[in-house]
């Protein structure tokens, strides 16, 4: 019976920490906001349950800073046409979203992302969401 009692408590409190250890973007970003930096994609993690990119962008004053992005899941974006090789290290891009509500991190949501030496993006169709 103490062993029972055992693994439901364990059991218990890994189910807890699965439900929390997802964050909500409403407490990480200031979902009232829209920046748009422009940069160098250094970075492109395609992963469920998030993906995310890393820029090199000029901040406010000009000196350049590394931007982290946090993006949908690969399995998602896939369902909405992109690759793991849709953007690559290299290309000059422009992402758009909500800024973080920690003023001195350079993170973002993305909204929106461009290309424009050939104008691939995404973000702007209606189907191009993430939760």
């Amino acid at each position: 019976m103490k062993l029972i009692k055992c693994l439901f408590f364990c059991t218990s409190l890994f189910l807890v920490h699965s439900v929390f250890a997802h964050h909500s973007f409403q407490a990480t970003y200031d979902m009232d906001s829209l920046i748009e930096i422009k940069g160098k994609l250094v970075q492109m993690n395609f992963r469920n349950p998030h993906s995310s990119v890393m820029i090199m962008a000029p901040d406010e004053d000009g000196n350049i800073q590394r931007w982290g992005i946090e993006w949908g899941g690969a399995s998602l974006l896939m369902r909405q046409g992109l690759t793991r090789t849709s953007f690559r290290p290299g290309d000059e891009v422009v992402i758009t979203g909500q800024p973080s509500r920690e003023k001195t991190d350079n993170r973002m949501r993305m909204e929106s992302i461009l290309r424009p030496a050939d104008n691939f993006g995404w973000g702007f169709d209606e189907d191009q969401t993430f939760d």
